[in-house]
């Protein structure tokens, strides 16, 4: 199959990329480098480096003829989400809305969705939160994605036009951004490889549901075969709090720096952790990576960088 793939030189949707050419299909990748990297792409995959804002979009659809678009990109900082969100909707709606319209003109077949599980949910009522869990997004980033769900659900209704959506927990591995603000792990892990002290927000007992990169590469391997349809968790079901992470870290980076405690963010939930024995019950997913193993790898990862 020709799969567009944006956001294809960031974090996860690089390793989605790569997955997709290693099973033989043929990959552009879409991506306007705001947090992405050349590094990261793949030399086998075509690249056009673009804003999927931009109105050249579907010239570009009408080019390529993609059979599946699996749609990555997004401001993904919940942060700055709350400090900015009329950015937010512009990328992460008027953007999708922009990619959703060239794919329906131009023939796509499905569309693969990267959503969230946590910021969807909100502060949960039970624990882990499964599918159908009330959705109280606490966020402007989490607002975005369930607009994003609910037009697809639209193109679908309306047009026909399928759609697989992948609500995913916290993902961490190699190629993670270490120099934002999101995305723990890496921070912490480049930190302490650097002999800096990282700043824990709040007090630290803060859960999140971590699931490691390859176990959300098998996820998208899964949501383009045909008969995959619908809303899946793509987590773990187990939490572990921020002070967890910093000291695994510590043990695994050989790091002596100081716990230091910062203020709390806005707009962070307290709690989250999610359930997926839907999309192992369906379509037999499930997360083969345990958590302490991912972080041993992430930080050789970040020590090869160093």
């Amino acid at each position: 199959m020709k799969i567009a793939v944006t956001g294809g030189a960031g974090f996860i949707a690089s390793h989605v990329s790569d997955a997709y050419i290693k099973a033989g299909h043929e990959v552009v990748v879409i991506d306007n480098l705001s947090t992405g990297s050349r590094e990261n792409l793949n030399p086998k995959a075509k690249f056009i480096e673009i804003d999927i804002t931009d109105n050249k979009i579907r010239q570009i659809f009408e080019r390529e003829k993609f059979e599946v678009l699996n749609h990555h990109a997004a401001q993904m900082n919940v942060r700055v989400s709350v400090d900015d969100p009329m950015f937010d909707a512009h990328t992460n709606i008027i953007g999708g809305l922009n990619l959703y319209q060239s794919a329906l003109a131009t023939g796509v077949k499905k569309i693969v969705f990267s959503s969230t599980g946590g910021a969807i949910y909100g502060e949960q009522d039970y624990f882990p939160a499964d599918e159908e869990h009330p959705l109280r997004p606490c966020s402007p980033y989490g607002i975005a994605k369930l607009a994003n769900e609910k037009y697809l659900y639209y193109y679908r209704e309306v047009f026909g036009l399928q759609h697989t959506i992948l609500r995913y927990a916290n993902i961490y591995g190699p190629r993670q951004n270490a120099f934002g603000e999101a995305g723990v792990v890496a921070i912490f892990a480049s930190k302490m490889l650097a002999g800096k002290d990282p700043i824990i927000n709040g007090d630290g007992k803060n859960t999140r549901d971590y699931v490691f990169v390859d176990d959300v590469v098998k996820a998208n391997l899964l949501a383009i075969k045909d008969g995959v349809s619908g809303i899946y968790n793509v987590a773990t079901s187990k939490e572990y709090d921020v002070n967890y992470v910093f000291n695994k870290l510590k043990e695994f980076t050989g790091s002596d720096c100081t716990e230091i405690h910062g203020e709390a963010k806005k707009g962070e939930q307290r709690r989250s952790v999610c359930s997926y024995k839907k999309f192992e019950s369906q379509h037999g997913w499930q997360p083969n990576t345990q958590f302490d193993e991912g972080l041993r790898r992430t930080v050789e990862f970040f020590r090869g960088k160093m």
